[in-house]
């Protein structure tokens, strides 16, 4: 019997489960195993087979089976104790030099008459696993016991690898032509996988992950074991949500298995399956013969032989790997310099295939040496590509590959660092603007060195080093006044006045400057040009941040600026993201949010990365506006987790959106992972001057008031001191005042917010200024207090932040009561709390109900709390558990009217114990 089938497919596990069935039926059993590097051991297989059964028995009972007939096969085993006069045998030794391996048939025919003496007493059952690598003369034996079985009380049962091209070897077909029957085990069932999964894991798997482990063995057994074992080991469960990483693991034992496979197959079948691997996705029958230099008949033979071994998956119409780990194998069995042939010459004929450049490129980047001419070209084509479908970091491989290749100082290196910086824009800022100051000194011409610095957009010239500024500002002045200045020129002169103003924006004259420049473009300046809408942009941003273009002249121009800029993907980070600060200070969200959902739709089909972390970012703060706190949430962790760090260092206007949204939401979370994105170098730049608000909001939640004031007012002095005073911008004065208020600290919180509400009206959006008047309505007793809150929510009800509104409706509920309170209150629905100044403040002018005193013990932890100690330290203290202080201040906060610690420090200001 023979049972043959593809590797892996379970004929060893078939084979060894045959000799604990003969045993029960009083059959003696024989077992080899084919051994590839024992191949030139004469008779190595048939000893296998018979010294146990010899070395089992006394000396008596070996020599009657060795006498007679058999005497002769005392020459295979001579080293077994036996009559001298085996010598006179000598002349029967075989001559392993022979095709049908050199053994004497009267030794074949003495081995098969041991055989017959042993079976007398018992019958046998031979079973020899591999039989493709047994040595010759044992082949040349089991060939000859095949044809002579008849009457004999043995059974020979043999497996064989599909395959494998010793299994051709006609020694080996005259084994298996003699079999009566072929056995061909089959792929698992997915009942069987099931089983499997079960018996390895030591639980039923989920449908999903039994599914997914089927699917990737294609019923294979060693393919399923492999992944199988390589899981268990590494602690995951047969789950479904671990069902990816059973479609993607590589499990080492099965690669070494595979690779020892291939090794051994014929120099045409590794050709072609380095072909195949080196190729991948990219092969068809060309291709792969071309490149494996094999014709048409031997790439369908070596397809033919790979199936076969049970390696392939398909074969038409292109041979494809079963599974990842035959590509990992076949890596693994190729040298380095080998590897780096066949990606030149794959290279080189996808090129003159006219295949796309990225097809090409894909092995340009894994070639080391010198390159020829064209494959610059192709790798800047490729780069292209990349980032017209959003994939600007895989354009920057490409650019720094041909970057090895090219002059050290000539203008091809110079486009090559333009390129590069254009690519580097969308998520390392500094980086392009660094390759930008590297490429401009190599451009000969004026036009080209405007064009360079125009690549990078005006918003990542924030923290530009003052040699980057000064290339800037040379090639500006070599251009000339914009205003004397037509066409191209003039556009050009327009970018590059854009972006050095971009620059200057944390110099408080520059600022001043702005808005002068912006009036000399008259009361409606031409819009038709990018140029013309990058520099309205940077100047009605300066304006914005100042405070000093008023909300009424810069709102329209930043509706018109939006209006004409196209809503795609490759704009977000241009004009559009410097008028959103204006549009969502100003009010205008009606305007910013349409573009934002446009261009968002586009990046999302494009798969660009960058643009969608831009504009989920800036709509975070758009959806909180308009109070739709989860959706805002949601959007800005999808903005952080895409963004990377640099562009967040770099950029202040998507770092200070996230911190507004994280404040004002109470996303601690998110709050949390902005701080580690942002300071994981440990750098101070002035970009992350919002991080001073996150800082200072986490400090005044977990009631640590005075640091959260120390933040507050380094913020200030920061913003202060470049000149952006807009408080619609960056509110600190109005959340000082409500930490000093809750101090007692009232001259301080009065003298805050009422600065910030004259500056809210010289800015005069009502978001601003209703802010400003509910926080000092709060903060202010009586009729006055009142008066303030009514005047915040009149002015709030133009205003498109609806948080911000309900804010001011509840606090004026709060401080009502009365029918005319509960009204404000329904209007307002659930409102969180702010640690800047939580909810009910002051005495309300109204008679209320008066609430409960608090308990001595309740005031006693209460005081600590509010004195900053944890729960675990007033819990020490008094010497109760940590969930009775849980419990004390739970009725503290209800009693007081207070949402949590931060309302303690007021509420409990000249308690003493």
């Amino acid at each position: 019997m023979v049972i043959t089938g593809p590797l892996g497919i379970g004929k060893t596990a078939l084979l060894g489960g045959l000799p604990s069935l003969a045993g029960l039926q009083g059959a003696r059993v024989m077992r080899a195993n084919g051994a590839l590097l024992e191949q030139d051991f004469a008779f190595g297989l048939v000893r296998q087979l018979l010294e146990p059964v010899l070395a089992g028995v006394d000396q008596r009972q070996r020599d009657a089976w060795l006498d007679g007939g058999a005497e002769p096969a005392r020459l295979v085993f001579d080293d077994l104790d036996g009559p001298d006069e085996t010598q006179e045998w000598e002349h029967l030794r075989w001559d392993d030099g022979r095709p049908d391996g050199g053994v004497r048939h009267t030794v074949l025919h003495g081995l098969l008459m041991l055989l017959t003496n042993i079976s007398l007493q018992r019958p046998v059952l031979l079973v020899v696993d591999d039989l493709q690598w047994a040595d010759q003369p044992s082949l040349r034996w089991l060939g000859y016991l095949a044809k002579r079985l008849g009457g004999v009380r043995v059974t020979v049962v043999v497996t064989v690898r599909e395959g494998d091209p010793l299994s051709e070897r006609p020694l080996v077909r005259a084994v298996t032509d003699g079999a009566r029957r072929t056995l061909r085990p089959g792929p698992l069932s997915l009942a069987s996988t099931r089983l499997m999964v079960a018996e390895e894991f030591g639980e039923p798997g989920e449908e999903d992950f039994v599914q997914a482990c089927h699917e990737v063995s294609d019923g294979n057994p060693m393919f399923l074991m492999s992944v199988l074992l390589g899981m268990a080991v590494s602690g995951y469960r047969p789950i479904a949500a671990d069902a990816p990483i059973a479609r993607t693991l590589l499990p080492s034992q099965l690669r070494e298995r595979l690779t020892s496979c291939l090794s051994s197959q014929p120099a045409g079948i590794q050709s072609f399956v380095k072909a195949m691997a080196v190729l991948g996705e990219q092969a068809d029958a060309e291709l792969l013969g071309q490149l494996s230099e094999l014709d048409p008949i031997g790439c369908v033979e070596a397809a033919r032989v790979l199936d076969r071994m049970g390696l392939l998956a398909c074969t038409t119409p292109v041979p494809k790997f079963l599974h990842m780990a035959v590509q990992d194998a076949v890596e693994q069995l190729m040298r380095a310099d080998d590897a780096e042939r066949l990606h030149r010459r794959s290279a080189a004929l996808l090129h003159a295939g006219g295949y796309p450049a990225e097809q090409v490129a894909a092995h340009l980047l894994v070639i080391s040496a010198d390159q020829d001419d064209w494959t610059i070209l192709v790798l800047r084509a490729a780069a292209d590509t990349a980032l017209s479908r959003g994939a600007p970091e895989v354009a920057t491989r490409y650019l720094r590959r041909a970057l090895l290749d090219c002059s050290s100082d000539g203008p091809d290196r110079a486009m090559l660092l333009v390129d590069l910086a254009t690519a580097e824009c969308w998520f390392d800022p500094a980086a392009a603007v660094r390759h930008i100051s590297q490429a401009v000194p190599l451009l000969s011409s004026t036009r080209e060195r405007a064009l360079a610095v125009a690549r990078i957009a005006p918003p990542l010239l924030g923290v530009a080093s003052s040699p980057v500024l000064d290339v800037i500002a040379q090639v500006a002045a070599e251009l000339g006044d914009p205003d004397k200045l037509t066409g191209t020129d003039r556009e050009l002169a327009l970018s590059l006045e854009a972006r050095f103003r971009c620059t200057q924006a944390d110099n408080p004259a520059r600022l001043a400057m702005a808005v002068e420049r912006l009036r000399e473009l008259g009361e409606h300046p031409s819009l038709e040009t990018r140029g013309e809408r990058e520099l309205a942009a940077v100047l009605v941003h300066s304006g914005t941040l100042s405070g000093s273009l008023p909300a009424a002249e810069a709102v329209p121009l930043a509706r018109r600026i939006v209006e004409h800029e196209p809503a795609v993907a490759s704009h977000s980070h241009a004009a559009v993201p410097l008028v959103v600060t204006t549009l969502v200070a100003g009010d205008a969200d009606d305007v910013a949010g349409p573009w934002l959902d446009l261009a968002l739709s586009q990046a999302r089909r494009q798969n660009a990365v960058v643009p969608q972390a831009i504009i989920t970012t800036h709509q975070s703060m758009i959806l909180m506006r308009a109070r739709l706190l989860a959706q805002a949430r949601a959007a800005a962790a999808e903005g952080l987790s895409l963004a990377d760090a640099d562009w967040l260092r770099t950029v202040s206007a998507p770092t200070k959106a996230l911190a507004m949204v994280a404040i004002e939401t109470d996303a601690v979370d998110l709050a949390e992972r902005l701080l580690a994105k942002c300071t994981e170098r440990g750098e101070a730049l002035p970009s992350l001057w919002p991080l001073h608000m996150v800082r200072a909001w986490l400090a005044a939640r977990d009631g640590r008031l005075g640091q959260a004031l120390n933040h507050l007012y380094d913020l200030g002095r920061r913003t202060e001191r470049i000149g952006w005073r807009n408080p619609a911008v960056v509110p600190w004065r109005s959340w000082a005042a409500g930490l000093h208020h809750q101090l007692g600290e009232q001259g301080e919180a009065v003298e805050l917010v009422r600065t910030e509400h004259e500056m809210a009206r010289e800015w005069g959006s009502a978001m601003a200024m209703g802010r400003a008047l509910r926080v000092w309505g709060a903060i202010t007793p009586g009729d006055k207090g009142e008066q303030l809150l009514r005047d915040s929510v009149t002015t709030l009800e133009n205003s498109a932040h609806q948080l911000e509104l309900a804010r001011a409706r509840h606090a004026l509920g709060a401080r009502l009561g009365g029918a005319e309170g509960d009204a404000h209150l329904r209007q307002a629905g659930s409102v969180e709390s702010t640690p800047w100044l939580p909810v009910r403040t002051t005495t309300p002018t109204r008679t209320t109900t008066p609430r409960t005193e608090l308990t001595k013990t309740e005031r006693k932890v209460a005081m600590l709390a509010a004195a900053g100690r944890t729960n675990g330290e007033i819990a020490d203290e008094l010497g109760v558990s940590s969930r009775a202080v849980e419990k004390h201040l739970t009725n503290s906060y209800r009693k007081l009217a207070v949402p949590g610690r931060a309302g303690l420090v007021a509420a409990m200001h000249g308690h003493t114990d």
